[in-house]
C-alpha cells in the first residue's frame, strides 16, 4: 500500500533525489490541539489467527526459538490465545474455541493470517472516544475486560484504513 504525499512547495528534489518537504494526507484531522495528542504508547501485540494453536506455537518455537509468555482461553470472545513475547510487545497466536467466534468467522472467510494489531494506550475509554471523534467506527461501544487483566476495545477496519485495531490498556 502506498501513502499519498502533498508537497508544500513545487517539487524540488534534494541532491539524493528525494523531495525536500513531504507531508502525508489524511481524511482524518484533529479538530483541536487536545485531540491531536498521541494516545498510542506502544504496539501491544500483533494477532495472528490460526486453525491449530499447538502447531503455530511449535512453529514459532522451532523457527524463532520463541517461548510462550502467557496462554489463556477468553470464553467471552470464543478464543484461546498464546502470547509470544518480542521485546515489550507480543505476537498473539489465536485460535477459535467455538464455531460462532469472530476468529472462526475470520478463518472461514480469509484463512490463517494477520487478524489485528493491538495498540497500547493509557486510557482505553479516552482513546476509543478519540477514534470515534476522528471518524472511526467502534465495534465495542465501551471498553471491556480483555486477556491478561487488560481493558480493551476494538475499532472496525472500515473506519481505520482496512486494519482491525484493538486498543489495550494494561
Amino acid at each position: 500500500m502506498f501513502t499519498t504525499f502533498t508537497y508544500s512547495e513545487p517539487f524540488s528534489p534534494t541532491e539524493s533525489g528525494v523531495p525536500a518537504v513531504a507531508q502525508p494526507q489524511s481524511q482524518y484531522c484533529a479538530a483541536d490541539k487536545e485531540a491531536s495528542l498521541m494516545l498510542l504508547t506502544e504496539i501491544d501485540h500483533v494477532a495472528i489467527a490460526v486453525h491449530d494453536l499447538e502447531a503455530a506455537i511449535s512453529y514459532y518455537q522451532n523457527a524463532f526459538g520463541a517461548e510462550v509468555h502467557h496462554r489463556e482461553v477468553v470464553d467471552s470472545d470464543g478464543v484461546e490465545e498464546a502470547l509470544v513475547k518480542v521485546a515489550d510487545s507480543y505476537i498473539q497466536l489465536t485460535a477459535a474455541t467455538r464455531a460462532d467466534s469472530p476468529i472462526a468467522t475470520f478463518l472461514d472467510k480469509r484463512g490463517e493470517g494477520l487478524h489485528h494489531v493491538g495498540y497500547r494506550v493509557d486510557d482505553c475509554a479516552a482513546a476509543l472516544a478519540a477514534v470515534v471523534a476522528a471518524g472511526g467506527r467502534a465495534i465495542d461501544a465501551e471498553p471491556r475486560p480483555g486477556s491478561r487483566g487488560t481493558t480493551v476495545a476494538f475499532v472496525h477496519p472500515k473506519g481505520s484504513f482496512g486494519t482491525l485495531i484493538e486498543l489495550v490498556q494494561e
